[in-house]
């Protein structure tokens, strides 16, 4: 049976991130990295907006030279904690789709969705259903590659962007992958690609019609991987015995509130979504983390933890809003809220009650 994999690469991560918490960003160019201090900034640019990249400024460029390029964009310092906090979400996100599921990075993660692919179910509808549950859910776009293969895949989802969905049949592998870059390739850097270029190999295809010999014998055995890549062949599978860390959700008011009841509400609602997975991952935790943002975006994280692992829906949800009990300041506006478990282990532990809670400091 054809496998049919799916990868999800985030645009522009980090700037679409920083534009959800600065509003007024949205359409200017945006560049992530340091502070470039009247050009003579020292470090690089991490990420940019695809406004900033119509400048010519790319990842890894000197922030001095992306000044030169653009000095009047806006630049930003790195906040991982922020984009940790938007990955976790998203990834939530994309785990729901698929029982199969590898998160690579931040912003990008394979499914494997063959099982699912039926007369309702084309790969094309998946992934606009996924894409639009990213953006309905986290206001942030993605965009799609499903190939046969995850170097297929990975390849197609680089095709459209940003906001793109790119579908490559089996038989339409070789068609699409001939025509690309070499560098489109995983694992072709700027080293590998002079090489290939100095053997007059600038595109997949090329890559694709040496013989393995040749390529073994300039790249050695990551040659043999790079030309069974350039023919869209990759025996890997989607792993999914990666270990969960956490799992959470958390959702963002569209006016900010100061209504306790409706946090309380909201709260339990998520609680229960997250119990879900919990289940659904035969899983048991020890640590419940309450997330506050603020009017002014200042963020905390407040958390409990039992003595024993415990999957208890009670506990989980009687703890949150002890926890907002607690840490809840009045009159102060709160922008969003989020409950994460963590300390996970698999079922098999032992069931707890709120008198075996210890306060995390």
């Amino acid at each position: 049976m054809e496998r049919v994999i799916l990868h999800v690469d985030m645009d522009a991560f980090f700037a679409a991130v920083e534009v959800l918490h600065r509003p007024g960003l949205a359409g200017k160019p945006l560049i992530i990295g340091a502070d470039p201090k009247g050009g003579k900034g020292r470090g690089v640019v991490s990420t940019c907006s695809y406004e900033a990249r119509e400048f010519g400024i790319r990842s890894a460029m000197p922030i001095s030279t992306a000044y030169r390029l653009c000095p009047n964009g806006t630049y930003l310092s790195v906040n991982f904690d922020i984009y940790r906090d938007a990955s976790s979400h998203v990834m939530d996100i994309i785990r729901g789709f698929s029982i199969y599921f590898e998160q690579t990075s931040i912003d990008e993660a394979y499914l494997d969705i063959t099982y699912l692919v039926g007369p309702d179910n084309s790969p094309a509808g998946i992934a606009v259903a996924l894409k639009k549950n990213i953006m309905d859910v986290s206001g942030l776009s993605c965009s799609v590659g499903v190939g046969p293969t995850k170097v297929v895949a990975k390849i197609a989802s680089d095709h459209h962007k940003p906001n793109g969905i790119t579908v490559v049949p089996l038989d339409q592998v070789r068609s699409f992958l001939n025509p690309q870059p070499v560098g489109k390739i995983p694992g072709v850097g700027k080293k590998t690609r002079k090489i290939l270029e100095g053997l007059g190999v600038s595109s997949i295809g090329e890559l694709a019609e040496m013989s393995p010999a040749k390529v073994i014998a300039e790249l050695g055995a990551h040659g043999l991987n790079l030309h069974e890549f350039a023919h869209g062949r990759d025996e890997r599978k989607v792993c999914t015995d990666r270990e969960i860390k956490s799992i959470g959700r958390e959702d963002t008011f569209d006016v900010d509130t100061t209504d306790k009841e409706q946090l309380q509400t909201t709260l339990v609602h998520l609680a229960q979504r997250t119990h879900e997975q919990l289940i659904d991952e035969h899983m048991l935790f020890k640590t419940i983390t309450l997330k506050l943002r603020f009017h002014n975006f200042a963020t905390i994280n407040r958390s409990f933890s039992v003595q024993s692992p415990t999957n208890s829906k009670r506990v989980f949800i009687e703890a949150t809003l002890e926890l907002l009990n607690r840490h809840l300041e009045p009159n102060t506006p709160i922008r969003l809220v989020g409950i994460r478990l963590s300390n996970l282990s698999p079922v098999g532990g032992i069931q707890t009650t709120l008198e075996d809670f210890n306060l995390e400091l």
